[in-house]
């Protein structure tokens, strides 16, 4: 055993240590200049003092020397640290007095003497550690492990240095080391630590494991050698950049293939700068996560609730119009470009012309057309001949096509550039892919949806195809909704458009001009209707109605009325009469038993399930020609308005009845005389009203809009549509509007005749001569027999004063009035009666005859169509032979 001086002590520490152990190679000449040394320390290694935060500090290293006394007569600066006591304060103390606690201190004295002996001693012995003196807690005792190797002094006596270290320290490090390497080498993550220069200093077994080979083997590799080049110059930058500045990065993605596979691996990685004791930055630490079953995890749930939100958005926007065009619009608006990049729908022609089973539909070779296109690469070019094909145009698939074979077994076909010709012509240039998916509704293929995905795009999976189907099936399903209501939709209007008055109706004293629109397709067609009547005398009647509802029943009951009020307008009744015929009808209509179980009573009990109600509004009104009045009444409809010359339009107050169908209230009739020029309209609400304006704004509008009306009827029409908002399409519009034209005084003869058999004659002799007067010379011989019939059976079955009227317009027509209340009945005669053949000669020289009641009795008229110099009337002669 060598022995040191106690003076040596001084140099002990990790500087002193180094300042030793270099002079000792100098002083034995082992190291040759330019080599490294024994210990193969370089030599710009040799001399370097360890900075601050070595591993001496670490472990608390002290050192003190006994004399032969056995008094401490050296104390270390390191001792003051780790005892807390000051050289002053320890030299010349018994050590064993000092520092063991009292109990242990007889054993301690003979270990001293023992030493002094001469004997080398290493043991662990317990130590005070004063109060406020260390960081550890104030007044506890510590545990040191002490090696003392004997010396001697100058004078040859016994003495001893004592090498100290504190064992709570080395219990501490050896507890970080066997923990470092526990994470280190068991941790299931990667773990690299990088050195200042950007080289693997040490490598974990997992991360071995799966980049191969062994631990060692990755020493001094750097990151180009594990990742792809761009992967690899990101992590280089990142752990640059970590070393530099310290800020650690966390959770940062690095795609690469893993060693001997080609499959894209996903990791995230860590970064954190590692430090000295001293604080001195000695690499950079990383911590890699394989984390590729998360990505797809994380892509499989993007996915999903892409899909997911793709559904909620069809169910929300997909088949809010029931127009075919707009619904197919509607899908692509949900696919493009958050499915797909391209996106077509194409429909079969014949179930849009309305054949429910057009030619080829079975086999997929049927005509289709075009209903809607959108791309999110609308200027990319394409090939020649593989463009889009134009919205409208009409086309087949071929039979061998994937597109005709999806139409034909009702499944999707994935569309590749390898399927065949047509499939290359679909997918060349701009297309990578093309799923072919049919649109079946109600186990009907209506037509076929093709989504398309551009080169660079993600290829289709079996999770798109499945959204792709259901994308088709509901659009389907909306598109068939909306192909069935356009059909009833037009059923519907052509029977309403049936049941209106064909071309401009004419009437005698009146200029007519009417409009009619029906409500867009997305609305069904209401009950709007208006009809123009005309009646015996050269009067007219008006009407206008709406059935409240819509649809293919709506449309039913507008015709059912209109043709009621059309035979009762026949009977010559008041409006107000017709009106309540009318009310029964239309209470009739909606319960199973007919008009006699239609009171409220009998409605109450009448079963809930096989009635319904039927409403509607009409006005009707009467107009005579003659005297240029006009009988109104009102049955809930909104009020007529007149526009008197040289006036501001007003609306009539015509009180406003129940609507039909309610019943249980009388109806009013009002007469109005209309001036010359005056102009009447009739209107339905859907004029008037919608959802942004109100009744009273649109009536008010109304108005303003027939105030300095033109003179011509189709002008004012037509001011009047422009003026309103009439093509919301919420409802239909109905409008009549009349401008009153009087027969003129002329055009009337008009007599009164005493109850007397001359007054036959005089009636034949007054008529010639008005014919005569109106050039119509060619009717006397036919006026005059009818003439002489109608006033013979007013003698014999009438009763008061007979009144002779002839009307001249665009017909003859010839009234008979008395104060009987009896109408005539038509019989057909026996051979062998004398008399009863009068009407039937009335009805075979008339063009039409008939009867009607007034206030005061009744009326039998006929009709002679004027003369238009072609025709020849029926000689009465022949005529009067043909009844025997």
């Amino acid at each position: 055993m060598s022995e040191i001086p106690a003076k040596a002590t001084e140099l002990d520490g990790p500087s002193g240590d180094a300042r030793a152990r270099g002079a000792t190679d100098d002083a034995t000449g082992d190291a040759a200049p330019g080599d490294d040394g024994p210990g193969d320390v370089p030599v710009d290694e040799t001399w370097r003092s360890n900075p601050p935060g070595s591993i001496y500090d670490h472990i608390k290293v002290a050192s003190f020397s006994i004399g032969a006394d056995g008094l401490v007569d050296q104390w270390s600066t390191r001792a003051e640290r780790l005892f807390g006591v000051a050289a002053r304060d320890a030299v010349g103390k018994d050590p064993i007095e000092a520092f063991v606690p009292p109990e242990l201190r007889a054993g301690g004295h003979r270990k001293m003497a023992e030493i002094l002996d001469g004997r080398e001693w290493t043991g662990v012995v317990p130590f005070r550690v004063p109060a406020g003196q260390d960081d550890d807690t104030p007044g506890t005792e510590g545990i040191a492990e002490v090696y003392v190797m004997p010396t001697e002094t100058d004078d040859g006596e016994r003495a001893a240095v004592c090498i100290v270290v504190d064992v709570r320290a080395l219990r501490r490090i050896e507890t970080d080391l066997a923990a470092s390497q526990a994470i280190f080498g068991q941790s299931p993550f990667g773990f690299l630590l990088f050195g200042t220069d950007l080289k693997v200093q040490r490598a974990n077994r997992r991360f071995a494991a799966v980049f191969g080979g062994g631990v060692e083997e990755h020493r001094g590799r750097t990151v180009h050698d594990y990742l792809p080049r761009h992967e690899a110059d990101r992590m280089a930058a990142a752990l640059k950049r970590v070393l530099e500045t310290g800020d650690a990065v966390t959770d940062m993605q690095i795609v690469g293939p893993a060693p001997g596979s080609s499959d894209r691996r996903h990791w995230s990685i860590n970064l954190y700068r590692v430090h000295s004791g001293s604080g001195h930055p000695i690499g950079v630490a990383g911590l890699g996560t394989d984390v590729t079953r998360r990505h797809a995890a994380a892509r499989e749930a993007a996915h999903a609730r892409r899909n997911l939100a793709l559904l909620n958005e069809a169910g929300a926007r997909i088949g809010n119009s029931l127009d075919l065009e707009t619904t197919a619009r509607e899908l692509l608006d949900v696919a493009v470009p958050g499915f797909c990049d391209l996106a077509s729908v194409d429909l079969y022609q014949g179930l849009l012309e309305g054949d429910e089973a057009p030619p080829g539909l079975a086999d997929g070779s049927a005509e289709l057309r075009r209903v809607a296109f959108a791309s999110a690469v609308a200027d990319a070019p394409f090939p020649d001949g593989s463009g889009p094909m134009d919205v409208g145009a009409v086309h087949r698939f071929g039979f061998t096509s994937p597109c005709a074979d999806a139409l034909r077994t009702a499944r999707p076909r994935l569309i590749t550039g390898d399927d065949d010709e047509s499939a290359s012509r679909l997918t060349r240039g701009l297309v990578q892919s093309t799923l072919a998916v049919p649109m079946v509704a109600h186990d009907t293929v209506v037509g076929l949806a093709q989504f398309s995905r551009t080169k660079g795009s993600e290829p289709f999976g079996e999770r798109d195809r499945a959204l792709a189907v259901e994308l088709a099936a509901r659009a389907a399903v909306c598109i068939d909704n909306a192909r069935l209501y356009r059909r009833e939709h037009e059923r519907a209007l052509i029977l309403q458009r049936s049941l209106l008055p064909p071309g401009d109706p004419e009437a005698s004293g009146l200029d007519i001009a009417c409009r009619y629109l029906p409500g867009n397709a997305a609305t069904e067609v209401g009950g709007d209707w208006f009809d123009v009547i005309e009646l015996p005398g050269h009067r007219t009647a008006l009407v206008v109605g709406d059935v409240m509802g819509r649809g293919l029943r709506a449309a039913v009951a507008m015709g059912e009325l209109r043709t009621a009020v059309r035979t009762l307008a026949l009977l010559d009744l008041e409006p107000a009469e017709v009106l309540s015929a009318l009310d029964e009808i239309a209470r009739g209509l909606g319960n199973p038993a007919g008009p006699q179980q239609s009171s409220r009573a009998a409605r109450k009990a009448a079963d809930a399930d096989l009635s319904e109600v039927y409403l509607a509004t009409c006005v009707y009104a009467v107009y005579d020609a003659v005297t240029r009045r006009c009988t109104f009444a009102n049955a809930g409809h909104l009020p007529p308005v007149l526009v008197e010359p040289g006036e501001t339009a007003l609306m009539l107050d015509v009180p406003p009845g129940l609507p039909l169908g309610v019943g249980g209230e009388p109806f009013e009739d009002v007469e109005v005389e209309l001036p010359e020029g005056a102009l009447l309209a009739l209107y339905t609400d859907g004029l008037v009203e919608s959802r942004d304006h109100p009744l009273d704004e649109g009536l008010n509008a109304f108005v303003r809009a027939l105030n300095d009306a033109a003179p011509a009827l189709e002008d004012v029409c037509d001011r009047v549509l422009n003026t309103l908002d009439t093509h919301h399409g919420e409802d239909d519009i109905a409008l009549l509007m009349a401008r009153v034209q009087g027969l003129p005084a002329e055009h009337v003869g008009d007599w009164t005749l005493p109850r007397d058999l001359k007054s036959v004659g005089r009636a034949r002799e007054l008529a010639c001569d008005q014919l005569r007067a109106w050039d119509l010379e060619r009717l006397c011989d036919t006026a005059e027999l009818l003439v002489s019939e109608l006033v013979t059976n007013a003698l014999r079955y009438g009763e008061g004063d007979i009144r002779l009227r002839l009307l001249l317009d665009r017909t003859l027509v010839c009234e008979v009035w008395d104060a009987g209340f009896v109408q005539p009945r038509r019989r057909r005669a026996r051979d062998t009666d004398e008399g009863g053949r009068g009407l039937q000669l009335v009805g075979l020289l008339s063009a039409a005859w008939g009867s009607r009641r007034t206030p005061r009795g009744k009326t039998v008229w006929f009709e002679l169509a004027l003369p238009d110099g072609e025709t020849e009337p029926m000689d009465p002669a022949e005529a009067l032979l043909s009844l025997f």
